[in-house]
């Protein structure tokens, strides 16, 4: 009973998170810019753990596979809706353009250099793991990520962001969600505000699940076009790079409930189901995401046209693909260490604070990712037995 009154607490303390923001923006209530981005993005964060907790309740009705991909997908809906405000608001201001491919970039490398280190890092500290695995099924979304990251490196050299690259990525997902979809249903583990929905009846369950996530997305359509607004706004009035601004703190804002999730996974010991989660994501806004640019640039123009793309914005685009490829490759043995973790972590920190390190960190990204390549063709010539029974990534006992 405790319990279940405490995740009430926690959807209560979501919904009156999220509602100064909408105020605000109902009541047009005039403020400063950095006051707007503050509330805005706390409305969005509110919003974004309501999308979560749906989403994991969600794994009830649908296969694991598939169940991971809608989890993985509603839970960055907010980083979708961000960054389709900013492609079209670049209709209207071409400047913008830049800010949505900031945000599309600041987001993937996030998720990489911060979640997939944190999932390694809880493991050891928790279990003393000094690897997580992932299952073979798994093989299937690597490869998809690994295409994906291969066309990105294109993108640069191209210019622009196509309605032609959106078919491509677009049918990378559309491949990745018909495979997945067939794999089995599996019992998921439910924890919090998701285990008091999950633990409900079918209809009522399935009732409030569909209101959350609904109220949820709602929100976060409400202020994410006065949130890039402000945030862009806050930058130019704090003289603040906006552009480093929009990369780094709306990403963080929306995507904040997901690293909530997979850490909670983590520490409970389903490491694999953490780590999955992640790729998926990754497979999002990698594909989906990234596709999506295009398309709402050109509807917000009125015809068909390519997101232009700067010398800047190729550089981000190479660093981030470089990131992508480089973490593939850590996987390809469906294990990542302490040590590529590590790595991980490491660059993503470096060029971040760095910013003038861009070139360099993809230089080094694509050393090693040679390095893990080279040396992952030779651990597979001499692997002759089983793998560690402590790498499946679950708590034992």
């Amino acid at each position: 009973m405790f319990s279940n009154s405490r995740s009430w607490v926690w959807v209560a303390i979501a919904v009156l998170v999220a509602l100064p923001g909408v105020v605000l923006f109902l009541a047009g209530i005039d403020a400063p810019d950095p006051s707007r981005a503050l509330l805005y993005g706390i409305a969005i964060v509110g919003a974004a753990f309501l999308l979560s907790w749906a989403a994991e309740a969600v794994q009830l009705d649908f296969s694991q596979g598939l169940a991971l991909a809608l989890l993985a997908l509603i839970a960055i809906l907010p980083e979708y809706l961000v960054d389709a405000n900013f492609a079209w608001l670049a209709a209207e201001d071409p400047s913008y353009a830049s800010y949505a491919l900031a945000n599309m970039t600041g987001a993937n490398r996030l998720l990489i250099g911060i979640a997939w280190p944190l999932v390694v890092f809880l493991a050891f500290l928790r279990f003393r793991l000094r690897r997580v695995k992932l299952e073979p099924a798994h093989r299937l979304e690597l490869l998809v990520l690994m295409a994906a990251t291969i066309y990105a490196f294109v993108l640069p050299f191209k210019g622009n962001l196509s309605l032609f690259d959106m078919g491509i990525f677009v049918a990378m997902f559309a491949f990745y969600i018909w495979r997945i979809a067939r794999l089995p249903a599996e019992e998921p583990h439910l924890v919090g505000p998701a285990k008091l929905i999950g633990d409900l009846p079918t209809a009522p369950r399935r009732l409030i699940t569909a209101v959350m996530a609904l109220s949820a997305a709602g929100v976060v359509l409400l202020v994410a076009k006065p949130f890039a607004k402000a945030l862009v706004g806050t930058g130019l009035s704090l003289g603040i790079d906006e552009f480093l601004l929009v990369q780094w703190l709306a990403p963080l804002a929306s995507e904040a409930p997901e690293f909530v999730v997979v850490a909670l996974f983590a520490w409970r010991g389903q490491t694999t189901a953490a780590l999955g989660t992640l790729v998926s994501s990754k497979i999002n806004q990698w594909t989906l995401l990234v596709g999506m640019l295009p398309l709402v640039y050109s509807v917000a123009l009125g015809e068909p046209a390519a997101l232009p793309l700067d010398a800047r914005q190729g550089e981000e685009i190479l660093l981030t693909a470089a990131q992508s490829l480089f973490a593939v490759s850590l996987l390809l043995n469906l294990r990542i260490s302490l040590v590529g973790a590590s790595a991980l972590l490491g660059l993503f920190l470096v060029q971040m604070l760095f910013p003038q390190t861009r070139t360099p960190v993809t230089i080094i990204y694509g050393v090693l990712t040679l390095f893990t390549l080279g040396r992952f063709g030779l651990e597979s010539r001499r692997r002759s037995v089983p793998g560690d029974p402590q790498l499946t990534g679950v708590h034992r006992g």
